[in-house]
């Protein structure tokens, strides 16, 4: 069972199923079998592109598919949990893209139909599982500076304004909070754990959808300034500042990136790391490997981080006064 071939379906054909569907024809005893998008036209390009056996009209037709034995939802937020409950109705093992879902509520409902059904079911938080990621967390988890003291995380770019556009469109979770800002507070959850309080301000776009997020989390003897912007660009970086020195994660610290230590001496070094794909492998591997040992739940992504996030970016809408219908 270590080398059974995992057969893919990918539900929705936008941007991020592009780069997903890139890295999943790199991973080893993987199959991108099935491709489905609402306009039928659209899978069939993405499966010329990518070289899928199947495109799909309908969502529906590929859930029934016996061959398939995950699939990858790349819709927007909005539709998360509707199609993550549509797959696991049928046992199809689940790989969702982040945001899990629009709040804890829902979230807590696509976990249960996970359990009742025995069928996997996993965030598509694909930080966590790169290299240069779990080994800042687990020179942080060692105290290798000594305890963090602060942190600076930072997620910004500056698309052209459309109100029409997935990013902007409070309709289907549009924003920085949801979109990009999820990057920051996974920093501080994956780091610190849950703050003691939250503080937290934004800015709106004329849609309604939050143009920048700036929180700050305190904890008892740390605090955490994090920030998610679609005003400007910014370097996106997470500085740990620690007791004894710093842990930078550079540019692009979500992706596969560097690390800067630097030491309060000021003695500096950079540990680069090798990577052969966009960064999206990670999560496919280790994904594949829980349906081969037959796991329902990620041991690394579990549910109980998933739910925490969750309802820490909640918590943050509510402060904001940021409210979906």
């Amino acid at each position: 069972m270590h080398n059974k071939i995992i057969h893919w379906g990918i539900i929705g054909a936008g941007k991020i199923a592009s780069k997903f569907a890139t890295d999943l024809n790199k991973v080893s005893n993987s199959n991108l079998y099935a491709i489905a998008s609402r306009n039928l036209d659209k899978a069939q390009q993405f499966g010329k592109t990518f070289n899928v056996d199947k495109a799909y009209g309908s969502y529906e037709d590929l859930v029934t598919d016996p061959q398939i034995d995950a699939i990858y939802i790349a819709t927007p937020h909005s539709f998360h949990k509707a199609h993550a409950l549509l797959c696991l109705s049928h046992n199809k093992a689940v790989l969702c893209e982040k945001p899990f879902a629009m709040n804890l509520q829902e979230v807590e409902d696509m976990i249960q139909l996970s359990k009742e059904k025995n069928t996997l079911l996993m965030e598509a938080m694909w930080t966590i599982f790169l290299p240069h990621y779990q080994y800042t967390l687990d020179l942080l988890q060692k105290k290798h500076f000594g305890n963090i003291l602060n942190l600076e995380a930072d997620f910004g770019f500056h698309p052209t304004y459309n109100e029409t556009s997935r990013v902007f469109d409070k309709s289907v979770g549009g924003g920085s909070l949801l979109d990009i800002g999820i990057y920051p507070v996974f920093a501080a959850l994956s780091s610190l754990g849950k703050p003691d309080s939250i503080e937290a301000k934004a800015q709106f776009f004329d849609s309604g959808a939050d143009s920048e997020c700036l929180i700050k989390f305190k904890y008892n003897k740390a605090t955490a300034h994090l920030k998610s912007t679609l005003l400007e660009k910014t370097n996106t970086e997470a500085i740990f500042h620690c007791e004894n020195g710093t842990i930078k994660i550079n540019g692009h610290f979500h992706e596969p990136s560097s690390v800067t230590l630097i030491d309060n001496d000021g003695n500096s070094e950079l540990k680069k790391f090798e990577n052969n794909s966009i960064g999206y492998s990670y999560e496919i591997e280790h994904f594949n490997q829980l349906i081969r040992a037959g796991k329902i739940e990620s041991h690394i992504m579990t549910f109980e981080k998933s739910k925490q996030l969750i309802s820490t970016l909640d918590s943050i809408r509510h402060i904001i006064g940021l409210h979906y219908t």
